[in-house]
């Protein structure tokens, strides 16, 4: 860096006087509002609508990482809100910028990820004339939004920022927009006329806490229960409510099972543990579940992935449902115990209850059976080829199941599902509800930038890579050691088995025979890259790529023909899975 440049970097302490006494406009009243919120990092891509904030930031520094599209910059929030509980904050300018973010609000809507998302948006003078970079971002993300706004007076931008940051991060958690418009952020901010007051608003009150009567009909439940299960979900890990959670099911001897994005509520190794539920999950979560006659769920809202053919589920059980979002309670599942509450808060009053519960000994040796008898399985490829559940195998033991892992959607999602063993809450990030390819990549970034000395893994196919692997220049500008393990079966792996088994074997536009040289690619970024295709020498590469310091691209050509198994057909119930022995 030349000393001219490096001199403009650095404001002198004139221009830092300056600064302090001269008004303050929205985009400088913008940045303190962020660190008011205690907000250490923001993901983002500059644009004419955003130059006001940019400028203000530059000269107010908060840690600002320059994604190289939106759609990664906000995937990384998504990523660094998943592992720490916080909101994930990202800026874009107005139009297309704030447009490349919607797949990633609704990503975060699906799964009630906290996000505090600043669009730049044309001057109010000229809103709905067509401007130049003009897109109605309020009209566009009202329906994947938690709430969103437009600042229309520049007094509002303090009191907007703290209501969109205690929205975002409190019941049920989700993304909230906040569209800037460009004269708002460089109007002249009256700080005299200023009164910083307590949040008040009437119509969002969420219920934290359980009513007391309800939580005395799940424990009658619960007491006489023959065969119970208990499901638990992300609400759990979202209320941070791990102990607590643990705690019940020891103190009950409760047995578990987890939906796809509750996994990491409870040891995977655990003797009350039985696996993931759904469409790609154990034979006995699901038989579990199918044959329980008391089913209380917290924390999941019952999606179709999990339930299969909602006429089959749980056709015998008594359904408890503890959720913050009494929208869910009854949606899908008839339920007969709704308990609108805070998962940590639920779970606090379930302890308070000193009860015994009848003897299901008998239910536990079944469920039992179940795990040993149909565990996961596959067999090594005849010809040597490399098998998927080979390599995540080789990395959850590799890294004893303490890594931090993220995927896209998919095959790779399913494996990576099945063969970790997580044994730590929020180190499991993927994209649940919405399904998004490209979200793994970025999502590692965000969690490694969020936790700058845990091992971050980035489990992804090929196709859903490509998406968004620019973002390898945040790898290479960092020095992120980030681990991208990438499943290369040169195919869209899940539309393919979908084509394989229910449509004849027509594989439609689903095959991709001609991919990038990713050995080269991960070298133009400066990032350390394997091929892995030998399951004789795969696990002592895959050691070589873990210790590696610094990033590393794995590209393990895997067989292209594989199948996720167990599943669950479409229309079928949990208790008619498919692929549940061999064959």
């Amino acid at each position: 860096m030349s000393a001219e440049l490096e001199l403009a970097n650095h404001p002198t302490q004139a221009q830092e006087q300056e600064t302090k006494t001269k008004p303050k406009t929205g985009a400088e009243v913008f940045i303190e509002a962020l660190k008011d919120q205690d907000v250490d990092i923001i993901f983002g891509y500059p644009g004419g609508a955003v130059l006001p904030l940019y400028d203000a930031l530059y000269r107010n520094p908060i840690k600002h990482i320059l994604a190289r599209h939106e759609q990664g910059a906000i995937h990384a929030a998504e990523g660094y809100a998943r592992v720490t509980g916080r909101p994930g904050v990202v800026i874009a300018t107005s139009g297309p910028g704030a447009t490349n973010l919607v797949t990633g609000i609704t990503d975060a809507m699906m799964d009630s990820l906290p996000l505090v998302v600043f669009t730049g948006q044309v001057a109010t003078t000229v809103v709905g004339t067509d401007a130049f970079q003009e897109a109605d971002i309020v009209g566009i993300t009202q329906p994947i939004t938690k709430h969103n706004y437009q600042i229309k007076d520049v007094q509002d931008v303090p009191r907007i920022i703290k209501e969109a940051f205690h929205i975002a991060n409190t019941g049920r958690k989700g993304p909230v927009v906040v569209d800037f418009p460009k004269n708002i952020a460089n109007a002249i901010f009256d700080s005299e006329a200023y009164v910083d007051e307590p949040i008040n608003l009437p119509g969002y009150q969420p219920t934290l806490r359980p009513n007391y009567l309800q939580i005395k009909k799940a424990v009658e439940l619960l007491k006489t229960a023959k065969k119970p299960i208990i499901l638990a979900g992300a609400g759990v890990l979202a209320a941070d409510a791990k102990q607590e959670f643990n705690e019940f099911i020891e103190r009950h001897n409760f047995p578990v099972v987890n939906t796809l994005l509750g996994l990491g509520t409870i040891d995977n190794d655990h003797a009350n543990f039985y696996g993931m539920a759904g469409m790609h999950g154990t034979y006995a979560s699901n038989m579990g579940i199918s044959e329980a006659d008391v089913l209380l769920n917290i924390g999941a809202r019952f999606d179709d992935r999990l339930t299969g053919n909602l006429s089959k589920f749980a056709p015998n059980a008594t359904v408890i449902h503890i959720d913050v979002d009494p929208a869910e309670i009854g949606k899908n599942v008839p339920t007969d115990v709704p308990i609108v509450s805070d998962a940590k808060e639920a779970l606090k009053a379930l302890l308070k209850q000193d009860f015994d519960t009848a003897d299901f000994s008998e239910w536990t040796t079944q469920l039992n059976d179940w795990r040993t008898q149909y565990p996961y399985w596959y067999e090594e490829d005849e010809q040597g080829i490399l098998l998927p559940q080979q390599v995540l195998a080789a990395v959850n033991e590799l890294t004893n199941g303490e890594a931090i892992v993220t995927t896209d959607v998919g095959q790779h999602q399913m494996f990576a599902a099945q063969y970790f063993s997580f044994k730590k809450d929020h180190h499991w990030v993927t994209s649940g509800g919405l399904g998004t390819m490209g979200f793994g990549f970025p999502a590692a970034i965000g969690a490694q930038f969020a936790f700058p000395d845990e091992q971050v893994i980035a489990v992804v196919g090929d196709a859903g890579f490509q998406m968004t692997l620019q973002e390898l220049g945040l790898l290479q500008e960092f020095n992120l050691p980030v681990k991208v393990i990438m499943l290369n079966n040169a195919c869209l792996g899940m539309v393919r088995q979908w084509q394989q088994s229910f449509y004849d074997e027509r594989y439609s536009s689903s095959l991709m025979p001609v991919q990038p040289d990713f050995l080269k690619l991960a070298e133009a970024y400066d990032v350390k890259g394997f091929i892995i295709d030998d399951p004789a020498t795969a696990k002592a590469q895959l050691q070589e790529a873990l210790d590696y310091d610094g990033p590393v691209l794995v590209d393990c050509r895997v067989k292209q023909l594989e199948l996720v198994t167990p599943m669950v057909a479409p229309g079928a119930g949990l208790a008619e899975m498919i692929g549940v022995e061999k064959e």
